[in-house]
């Protein structure tokens, strides 16, 4: 009989894993909002909060970019003795910029303004604007059922954006363009990024993107703040500090390593949990309204997601974890 100790690992066990990792990944990325938000309950500004996000996080990243730069130089892995091309690295450092500044900018300035229930679901949209920039950009078909399902998810939104816009007023207008601008620039990052990460790798594309991102949002905030506007109390520092890691850092490594045991389509299908987790969160923690018609709008905007993620299977989807704005 043999050693328990010596058999190989089990294929199911393996995929049990993986699954796990996928949820926790995606679980963690719903935290997002809700940090941002406890945050802006200390009284710091949207640029602020992401200063510190990127000096909190870029060392990792960094950290993990030099170590595959390493190992390509070792002959290790997909890009084994690889040049890493210069142009590539500017195409990283631009689109980094746009998809880590641009879009999450956009994003925390539009949680300043709306609920982080509605700010999740308007982002959780972005795949749709990949299709249409897709469509316009590069001629690419777009069916009636994948229209469909946008229509539905956008349907769900109006019905919450309507509802809020009566009770809060104008903020609700701009917030709700704040989030639909960061989707915009998150699509875009999708659709140029992908090519990038083909020439350098995922780790390694990231760290480019991610440092070169953190500087400009650093000119950024010097430009606009004194430095004296960094000094925080403990208690924030916690929560930037888990804003980073725990919802920033370590999703991205729990997702690109569900990805490699359970393939990215599958691993998809897990972001569809986070605006739910997202909204119980924001409800418990943040004291968020949640009436039926929240429901309903939610209802809606998730099944139209799900309907898309089954009529379509493209990396623009699939990649959720190399953004900003999971």
């Amino acid at each position: 009989m043999a050693d328990m100790h010596t058999m190989p690992p089990s294929p199911i066990r393996d995929q049990n894993i993986g699954l796990a990792l996928a949820a926790l990944g995606a679980a963690l990325f719903a935290t997002k909002g809700i940090f941002v938000k406890l945050a802006y309950a200390q009284d710091l500004d949207a640029l602020t909060v992401l200063a510190w996000r990127m000096i909190l996080a870029v060392p990792f990243f960094l950290a993990f970019g030099l170590l595959a730069y390493r190992d390509r130089r070792r002959g290790k892995g997909r890009h084994a003795n690889e040049k890493v091309p210069f142009r590539s690295v500017l195409g990283a450092m631009l689109i980094g910029i746009m998809g880590y500044y641009g879009a999450s900018l956009l994003d925390f300035l539009s949680l300043d303004l709306i609920t982080a229930q509605l700010n999740r679901l308007v982002l959780l949209t972005y795949p749709f604007i990949v299709l249409v920039l897709g469509a316009v950009l590069f001629r690419r078909r777009l069916t009636a059922p994948v229209i469909g399902a946008a229509l539905l998810a956008y349907l769900g939104i109006a019905i919450i954006f309507g509802h809020d816009m009566v009770i809060e007023g104008d903020t609700v207008l701009a917030g709700t363009a704040l989030a639909l601008a960061s989707a915009l620039a998150y699509a875009l990052y999708q659709l140029f990024a992908k090519p990038l990460i083909d020439v350098l790798g995922p780790r390694l594309f990231t760290a480019i993107a991610m440092t070169a991102a953190g500087v400009i949002v650093l000119v950024h905030f010097f430009w606009t703040h004194p430095f004296s506007a960094l000094a925080i109390a403990p208690d924030t520092f916690w929560i930037l500090l888990a804003l980073a890691l725990a919802a920033t850092v370590a999703p991205v490594l729990l997702i690109a390593a569900a990805i490699g045991s359970i393939g990215a389509e599958r691993t998809a299908v897990f972001g569809n949990i986070s605006p739910i987790l997202t909204i119980i969160l924001a409800i418990i923690v943040l004291g968020e309204p949640f009436t039926a018609i929240h429901g309903a709008g939610t209802a809606l905007v998730i099944c139209g997601i799900l309907l898309f993620t089954r009529l379509t299977t493209q990396p623009a989807i699939a990649s959720r974890e190399e953004g900003p704005i999971s």
